[in-house]
């Protein structure tokens, strides 16, 4: 395969009350794109603080910085996807603002890329900066994941990455509103090469997912790409089934040999058990009913509030892609 030519590579970055970071950021970007014809999305998701005017600020100086800012929060992958919608490279890098991702990094993504990988995902092979309990429950989600999920997840990989166009014009299409992207920029295929690096500490700033927020992205994950625990759910209501089957003939014995003793405790536990399976499974298919419903209802994923730098070309693209 002859070297793929670059004439532009974007690089899109939401950001949430990231003033501490915003700028450094931007211009760490800037010294690691140079040599490159580039852009750089970035996705102003609701914020209240010092974020929009940073934004402005180094817009306004550079218009290779190009900045859509969203309505109110729709959330990170949701933003994400928003830069994605108005990326014109022929080679996109998807990256967090907190600069524990290395811009420096994307060169040799790109290095990848002319080489012919279509997707270049990141590997995190240390992650400085990060809570036991939050390594220990990246481990466990990416350990189940990896064993329910209808396409391969790699453990550790996260949403720093690039897409050729061709990649990306497909990951596209794809509009649901739930979005795990870092599996359905697997589930796309093509050609994919893991890079593995080192990642940073944040640089200033709070993390954006709390634990409440992980719990609904590893929801959204696993509901996105396994029917696992709706077949969970059937094998168990088939194991009380059969329990309760194999019972029959055993209280029969014990009444004709008059060893039957009726007792409260005993059909306490055997109703809780029933109860609390019962419930546990009508709660697994409430949140597949409820993301069915969250489709139907085909809202838009995002509303731009306003844009710089942006062309009206970059409006068109929006408009087709959210139908």
């Amino acid at each position: 395969m002859a070297e793929r030519q670059l004439s532009l590579v974007s690089v899109v970055a939401p950001m949430l009350n990231e003033e501490g970071n915003a700028r450094v950021f931007c211009e760490r970007v800037r010294d690691a794109m140079d040599g490159l014809p580039w852009e750089l999305l970035v996705v102003d998701d609701g914020s209240s603080d010092a974020t929009p005017a940073i934004l402005r600020d180094m817009a306004g100086a550079d218009e290779r910085i190009k900045v859509i800012t969203l309505s109110r929060n729709f959330g990170h992958q949701t933003a994400i996807t928003a830069g994605l919608d108005h990326a014109a490279g022929d080679a996109v890098v998807m990256i967090d603002a907190d600069l524990q991702d290395p811009p420096e990094l994307i060169p040799t993504m790109i290095e990848h890329w002319r080489a012919g990988s279509d997707v270049v995902y990141t590997t995190r092979t240390d992650r400085a900066g990060e809570s036991r309990f939050k390594l220990t429950s990246a481990r466990w989600f990416y350990g189940i994941m990896g064993k329910i999920a209808a396409v391969p997840l790699v453990a550790n990989a996260g949403d720093f990455r690039l897409l050729d166009r061709i990649a990306l014009d497909a990951f596209l299409t794809m509009r649901e509103r739930n979005r795990y992207i870092r599996g359905m920029t697997s589930w796309v295929g093509f050609t994919q090469t893991a890079l593995p690096y080192t990642r940073e500490a944040r640089h200033t700033g709070k993390t954006k997912y709390p634990i409440r927020k992980m719990v609904h992205f590893a929801l959204d994950a696993i509901a996105s790409f396994s029917n696992v625990p709706l077949q969970l759910a059937t094998v168990a209501g088939f194991a009380c089934a059969m329990l309760a089957f194999l019972a029959i003939p055993v209280a029969i014995g014990f009444r004709i040999f008059g060893q039957f003793l009726p007792g409260i405790t005993s059909t306490v536990v055997a109703v809780l058990l029933l109860g609390g399976i019962q419930l546990i499974a009508i709660g697994m298919i409430g949140e597949y009913v409820g993301r069915i419903y969250d489709e139907v209802k085909r809202r838009p994923l995002y509303i731009v509030r306003e844009r710089a730098n942006v062309g009206a070309a970059d409006d068109e693209r929006e408009r087709t892609t959210t139908r």
